[in-house]
């Protein structure tokens, strides 16, 4: 008897809605609440507003928000082929498939405005796009908009190193017409 006492459905059976059922309780006829505005979800505080915003005072911030590194880059680059190569192309020039197709083309990283323009820019850009760029904050985190950012400046670097800053092996590799060795002589 005792058994037979606890097997009733009540606890089954209650009175409930389902997420995206109607109800008639809430003016909006929605079961499913808004977020109360404000509100964050747990691991979401973003504080350090260099690295969210890539603005610090409402100014764009010069310089990365977090060290640079081997492993950075390479991040930098596996996200830069993922998002950007499409149609930045991978040099940056802006000769990627898509322009190709007959889209509008983006501009090279290589020109100087933007040889010259802050960190902070490229962030904002990747963040909330421009002109014919989506935007990627949604898509792309900010820990990995930062590593593109490293990697666009190492293919800006890379296109206009200063001939004083290449070692002796680099400075003979460059000067080397065949590729791919640094001694081999000429063919």
């Amino acid at each position: 008897m005792a058994f037979a006492a606890g097997c009733h459905q009540d606890m089954y059976d209650q009175a409930k809605k389902e997420s995206l059922e109607a109800s008639a309780f809430f003016k909006d006829g929605r079961t499913a609440r808004p977020l109360v505005p404000g509100t964050i979800a747990q691991g979401q505080l973003e504080t350090d507003t260099p690295m969210f915003t890539g603005r610090q005072d409402g100014q764009f911030v010069d310089s990365l928000p977090m060290p640079v590194s081997q492993e950075l880059l390479a991040h930098g680059q596996t996200q830069f082929n993922i998002y950007c190569t499409p149609c930045h192309g991978s040099i940056g020039d802006g000769n990627g498939m898509i322009p190709a197709r007959g889209f509008k083309r983006p501009p090279s990283f290589h020109i100087e405005r933007l040889r010259g323009a802050p960190v902070g820019h490229y962030f904002d850009v990747i963040s909330n796009g421009f002109g014919a760029m989506p935007v990627y904050k949604n898509r792309i985190s900010p820990q990995d908009r930062w590593a593109i950012i490293a990697y666009v400046r190492a293919l800006q670097f890379s296109q206009f190193a200063p001939v004083d800053a290449l070692s002796p092996a680099d400075l003979n590799a460059l000067n080397n017409p065949v590729r791919g060795t640094t001694d081999a002589p000429r063919q």
